[in-house]
């Protein structure tokens, strides 16, 4: 893991790095991390945009350490031809009012395969770094095109231990990957999504086997969770950290 650049705004420290080729951003609180974060963004975002930034913040500010990359043909990282055939066929569909949801759980998946091994070792060598050895494993926040990567993710990761997922319906890949899940997991939905089809995400809620999962529902279209439901995501990341974190010697 190479650091490249790193500043620092109200006590929290944001580093730039290049793991296996991967572009990434670390922020870190102004103490000891009381847990690590693995923050995955959606489609069409990157590692850096607004929302992901504020999310890490927020965090820090709790204590917890957050990590994000960019995901395959987003932000830093060059596109494939399949990348620009999707973005185009999905951004068809939405203006014409087209089902766009098969094309986006297509994709999803592909998205998936590329970015879970990516993920993985991000995690391992994070882990080892000083600042981290105390920590047993991380959290994991991500909502549509970053549910579908922490959905597989998390089924396949034992080191993840809560979630923070949403926005998004269910695929055969991913019910089948939400069977295996036992952790933790929040669950986020927009009543009115105009991506997402309220009856698939219900189902993707269900499928999850964990009985520790609760479900947040809220009126509005796919980007309008409220700020105080983000906010209560923060506080309750931040409490599964504590539950799992060694207390210091």
């Amino acid at each position: 893991m190479h650091f490249t650049t790193s500043t620092s705004v109200s006590g929290v420290t944001s580093r730039d790095f290049v793991h296996d080729g991967v572009p990434g951003v670390l922020w870190t609180p102004p103490g000891t991390a009381t847990g690590l974060l693995l923050s995955a963004h959606g489609g069409g975002q990157h590692k850096r945009a607004p929302g992901i930034t504020a999310r890490a913040h927020a965090c820090a500010q709790a204590g917890l350490a957050v990590v994000t990359l960019d995901a395959p043909g987003h932000g830093d990282r060059p596109r494939t031809p399949d990348d620009d055939h999707y973005a185009i066929e999905i951004r068809a569909r939405i203006t014409t009012g087209t089902d766009a949801g098969p094309l986006v759980a297509e994709y999803n998946a592909l998205q998936a395969a590329r970015a879970i091994p990516e993920w993985r070792s991000a995690l391992d060598a994070l882990l080892g770094l000083p600042e981290f050895t105390h920590l047993p494993g991380a959290g994991f926040w991500g909502v549509s095109m970053g549910s579908a990567l922490g959905i597989p993710l998390t089924a396949a990761e034992p080191r993840v231990a809560a979630a923070v997922f949403g926005l998004l319906g269910a695929a055969d890949h991913l019910t089948a990957a939400a069977a295996s899940i036992t952790v933790p997991v929040r669950f986020l939905l927009q009543w009115d999504d105009q991506l997402i089809a309220r009856p698939a995400g219900l189902a993707l809620f269900d499928a999850l086997a964990t009985p520790r999962k609760t479900l947040h529902a809220n009126p509005g279209g796919h980007g309008d969770v409220p700020a105080h439901e983000l906010a209560d995501a923060v506080r309750w990341l931040a409490d599964r950290a504590r539950e799992t974190t060694p207390a210091p010697r």
